[in-house]
């Protein structure tokens, strides 16, 4: 039987950056509810906190969007499909923007997200919501925000080994959203002249650049990511404007690792204080 749960539809005024809360019942997206493990606080540095479980955990790679994505501090930033919220409190830790919500469709996800901010004294600057990016009548309202991210699910429904852990799937697999989904929500979500980033496997990035330009969010920047110069790149990086001009930008690789197989400079800076929790 699918689960009933209550989260929080949250309207933004961009003035004031006031929320109003509206408790809605939905049934629980795949029919059953996410299994309770436990918890850790895991210390990012300079006082933010991100709470991870075997649900919901992180990648390198999504440390690495959060600092492709640079958002400057006056910036109105929205991570969709944010998990434990990992990409909105690294922002929060390089460059303390001036507000930044994290969309996460399992209530799991957003409950963990949501102790993160508590626990890193944020809730002024920082909100969890728990909703489907592809029901707009959830959404904060259309081009809300400086800069729309996602760490998206790498794989199409079908392609590839699929987990059978609920979260996993859905973290791995287009099985909710599809790349269209992903453009559509981003491409709603941002103001026109802002900033969408991206990332993918470097086997999708046709179809994404693609997708990308078909929602009006033009390609402007690239970056392959690589274990090291031996190696063929694993992750792309990609940036895109809505309504911007034709023109894109590729960028030197990024390389995770020295030739002695030792952390390269560039990830040490993009780890910053966590790497010292993670030796």
């Amino acid at each position: 039987m699918p689960v009933r749960c209550i989260y929080n539809i949250i309207k933004i005024n961009i003035e004031k950056n006031k929320f109003t809360f509206k408790h809605v019942y939905v049934e629980n997206f795949g029919g059953e509810t996410v299994a309770q493990g436990q918890e850790k606080y895991e210390y990012l540095g300079k006082g933010i906190y991100a709470v991870i479980s075997s649900s919901h955990g992180f990648g390198t790679d999504a440390l690495l969007l959060a600092d492709f994505a640079s958002p400057k501090t006056k910036d109105r930033v929205c991570d969709m499909g944010t998990g434990c919220g990992i990409i909105p409190l690294a922002m929060m830790r390089n460059a303390s923007p001036s507000f930044v919500c994290g969309i996460e469709i399992q209530p799991k996800g957003a409950e963990q997200f949501r102790k993160g901010i508590e626990k890193s004294g944020l809730s002024e600057k920082m909100q969890a919501i728990n909703c489907d990016i592809k029901d707009k009548k959830s959404l904060p309202p259309a081009g809300s925000f400086d800069i729309v991210t996602m760490n998206p699910p790498y794989k199409g429904a079908g392609a590839g080994i699929e987990s059978t852990a609920s979260a996993e799937k859905i973290a791995r697999h287009e099985t909710l959203c599809t790349a269209d989904d992903v453009c559509a929500a981003a491409a709603y979500l941002v103001r026109y002249g802002g900033r969408v980033c991206f990332c993918y496997r470097p086997e999708r990035l046709c179809e994404i650049l693609c997708k990308m330009s078909s929602y009006k969010i033009e390609p402007k920047r690239i970056r392959f990511v690589s274990k090291n110069s031996q190696c063929e790149p694993w992750l792309v990086l990609i940036e895109g404007r809505k309504g911007g001009k034709p023109g894109m930008r590729v960028e030197k690789n990024l390389f995770i690792q020295n030739p002695d197989g030792s952390d390269s400079e560039e990830l040490l800076r993009i780890l910053g204080d966590y790497r010292e929790n993670v030796k």
